[in-house]
């Protein structure tokens, strides 16, 4: 009981001390993929937050209508929503005039749609599954980058930034496929970020830890399950949304100007690298 308490007392405290203290993307416009829930939707809101114009997305029109509709309630002006699978070229290609339309043009993406159809071992992944699993996680993301630099480029620099996973760096047993698919966004990130650093688009990658989302119920929706993953936490809890916009907001500002190519790990101290 004592322990529970105090994975509450640090959550409170934390969430009391994550409220947005900056503006720093007045006058940007950022779009965000699968952003009507989970940690996209708090991607989404922290960069409105922080000033940005924020066109969300998702697969399902009522998603997009319903979240569009709760950042507004809460103050949100400059939010627009647009159905977009990430996988269907004019999807895309309608996300970013979208974009320009409403707000004039593109500063910020990022690619945070993915998919995990399949649990188990990587081995044990059927060759559709490993090709829709890439498709998403992994080509739309190369693509969506590919057609965002028109707009980026109009306006002599932007920044993007890739969702990836600790599953990235230390791959998952239970989602042995999607860990792989979030490893190639890691050199994505690398080669990217070399290709376009001299037109001062920066490039760099998220990596978060067990988040409380619905996308990642099979790593904790059980009793047992949720021990599991939280033995591996250092910080004895695992992550809530809220906590992974604020580092997006802050590679996408000024404060973060230096910074190109690299991988942010925000998981609880679960071990990713020496």
């Amino acid at each position: 009981m004592f322990k529970h308490l105090a994975q509450v007392l640090v959550s409170s405290k934390h969430m009391m001390s994550s409220s947005v203290n900056a503006a720093r993307l007045i006058g940007k416009v950022a779009v965000v993929t699968a952003s009507t829930e989970g940690i996209g939707f708090a991607i989404a809101k922290r960069l409105s937050a922080e000033g940005a114009s924020v066109v969300i997305s998702s697969r399902k029109e009522s998603n997009v209508n319903k979240a569009v509709d709760t950042l507004q309630k809460e103050g949100h002006k400059n939010i627009s929503g647009v159905v977009c699978h990430v996988s269907k070229k004019e999807d895309r290609l309608n996300l970013f005039a979208h974009a320009e339309k409403q707000f004039g043009g593109i500063d910020i993406l990022v690619s945070n749609a993915a998919v995990n159809p399949i649990t188990g071992p990587v081995v044990e992944c059927p060759e559709n599954v490993w090709d829709k699993i890439f498709d998403v996680n992994v080509k739309s993301t190369f693509l969506l980058t590919q057609e965002v630099l028109p707009y980026m480029r109009k306006r002599k620099g932007g920044s993007i930034v890739y969702v990836s996973s600790i599953g990235g760096l230390a791959p998952f047993k239970l989602l042995g496929a999607y860990s792989v698919s979030k490893t190639a966004l890691l050199g994505l990130t690398k080669a990217v970020a070399q290709d376009l650093a001299d037109e001062n688009i920066r490039v760099n990658c998220l990596a978060p830890g067990i988040t409380k989302t619905k996308f990642a119920a099979a790593l904790y929706e059980t009793e047992e399950a949720h021990e599991i993953a939280v033995s591996a936490v250092p910080m004895g809890r695992l992550a809530v949304p809220d906590e992974m916009g604020g580092i997006v907001a802050f590679l996408c500002s000024n404060d973060a100007s230096y910074i190109t190519g690299e991988v942010l790990v925000a998981a609880g101290g679960m071990q990713s690298r020496l």
